[in-house]
């Protein structure tokens, strides 16, 4: 009798697309290393570790932060709770998940697909667009103003006009982030 898991085509795209984004992928897990191989080669993961216990898995991302990595770690079970804890993004499959590993989580993925992980990356990339586009907006826009003030060319309505013109033009841009 043979019992396994089967592994999701949405997994296999994730994998690629954080190829294609330059992440590199590892896989900690607590199963054999002959099913981790299996799997590791299947997902074509970057480097994989097998027959890990939490502690250890702890120390995995221990290194990699470490060296310098800012690790984002999915996982579902209690024994993955320590390693979402500790990483700088913990992703929690919600629906599946032991309360342990929700509560320890940055971000629950309720639906238990894999690709919602991708949307999250996505959407906290675009975030960050917009938060440094307006934040260097705002600081042209007043520096600007600055400038021309001190050369005598703009008085204070100007500057309150610009101040207030680029917190409403900051607002816009970060309606963006709902789309």
């Amino acid at each position: 009798l043979l019992i396994q898991d089967r592994i999701r085509s949405e997994s296999k795209e994730l994998i690629q697309t954080l190829k294609q984004m330059g992440k590199k992928t590892v896989m900690l897990t607590g199963d054999q290393k002959s099913i981790a191989q299996y799997v590791a080669d299947e997902l074509k993961v970057d480097e994989f570790h097998a027959e890990l216990l939490p502690d250890e898995k702890v120390a995995v991302v221990e290194n990699m932060i470490a060296e310098g990595d800012l690790p984002a770690f999915t996982g579902d079970g209690i024994n993955d709770a320590p390693v979402l804890a500790m990483s700088s993004v913990g992703f929690a499959m919600g629906g599946i998940g032991s309360d342990a590993a929700i509560e320890a989580a940055d971000i629950v993925i309720m639906n238990d697909s894999v690709a919602s992980v991708l949307k999250a990356l996505n959407c906290a990339v675009k975030t960050h667009r917009i938060v440094v586009e307006n934040i260097y907006g705002a600081l042209f826009v007043k520096f600007v103003i600055l400038l021309l003030g001190a050369l005598g060319m703009a008085g204070m309505w100007a500057a309150v006009f610009a101040d207030v013109g680029v917190a409403v033009l900051a607002i816009l841009n970060a309606i963006r982030a709902m789309k």
